[in-house]
């Protein structure tokens, strides 16, 4: 139907804005962890955010989710707050910017799997074979670019694409309970206890004195890809299906690679054009095949 179309579109749109904000998670990452240690990082990231969020649903009134919901809330909460920005943090010590955003693009058929596991969607055929041909293009690209190896630092990023694949998909699940901006933030709030106390430990001293490039990379992780970006990529979840809309993420590299070449200086060759240029074709292949929708026997994920 119309309206279905039009729902479908604005999910896809949505999640391409996620996706570009989400694009600049490893520069900045990059440039934090030159005068951050990691696990200070990923402390000060959830504590800043979570703070943000606690405020805005003090402010809007907003009831605790229904206790059904938090061992949900848990899952995504340990995933994207906790796992993920360690283990991409750790990788960012030791390869490039762009480098990790091809390694990361595999992150759109790990969180299709995910959805088909948690949600019952069904993607068609040719829907796999668009996405499967995407993240073996990324593969294929990060393995050129390695020599025919990988470092230790792409395999943190890979452990860092499961444990990310699995929070966007219970966070993507989520949203049929409360708004998409509304599961962030409460995910946010039930880390709090673990992101203040080990903020206050982990903490540099001389914080006040870190230059600014890696303040403002700490402060961009912080508000946009740990909580602003979700707004936009949990409601395109919402709307569009998790696993098409996390096809749209086979983009998030070549923005990256965008980004990385701006702020951390590193070089965009003819080589990333030519794997954007085919990457961009399966997108635009898997985005156009429609998913079936979840059983109807499936139960519910709270109370009415």
């Amino acid at each position: 139907m119309p309206v279905d179309s039009s729902r479908e579109r604005l999910g896809l749109f949505l999640g391409f804005v996620g996706m570009a904000i989400f694009g600049g998670t490893l520069p900045a990452t990059r440039l934090a962890v030159s005068a951050i240690d990691p696990i200070a990082l990923t402390a000060m990231r959830a504590a800043i955010a979570g703070l943000c969020s606690l405020a805005v649903l003090l402010v809007l009134r907003r009831p605790i989710p229904p206790r059904v919901l938090w061992p949900q809330l848990v899952i995504a909460m340990l995933c994207v707050t906790v796992f993920f920005p360690l283990l991409m943090a750790f990788g960012m010590q030791t390869v490039d910017a762009s480098h990790g955003g091809v390694v990361l693009g595999v992150l759109p058929i790990a969180t299709a799997l995910v959805a088909v596991a948690i949600t019952h969607e069904r993607p068609r055929p040719l829907f796999w074979i668009a996405s499967l041909a995407g993240a073996a293009l990324v593969i294929a690209f990060a393995l050129r670019q390695g020599g025919g190896a990988m470092s230790v630092g792409d395999l943190l990023l890979f452990a860092a694409v499961v444990v990310s694949a699995i929070g966007y998909g219970f966070s993507g699940r989520l949203t049929s309970c409360m708004p998409g901006w509304e599961v962030i933030s409460w995910v946010l709030v039930i880390a709090l206890p673990i992101s203040i106390p080990a903020t206050l430990l982990t903490m540099p001293s001389d914080i006040m004195q870190i230059p600014a490039k890696p303040m403002l990379g700490l402060l961009y992780v912080a508000l946009f890809s740990q909580w602003i970006g979700f707004f936009a990529w949990n409601a395109g979840m919402a709307m569009g299906g998790i696993a098409r809309v996390s096809q749209v993420q086979l983009l998030q590299p070549f923005v990256t690679f965008a980004l990385a070449a701006l702020f951390n200086d590193e070089t965009i060759t003819l080589q990333i054009v030519l794997f954007a240029v085919a990457v961009v074709a399966t997108v635009a292949i898997s985005t156009r095949t429609r998913g079936q929708k979840a059983s109807a026997t499936q139960p519910p994920l709270a109370p009415d």
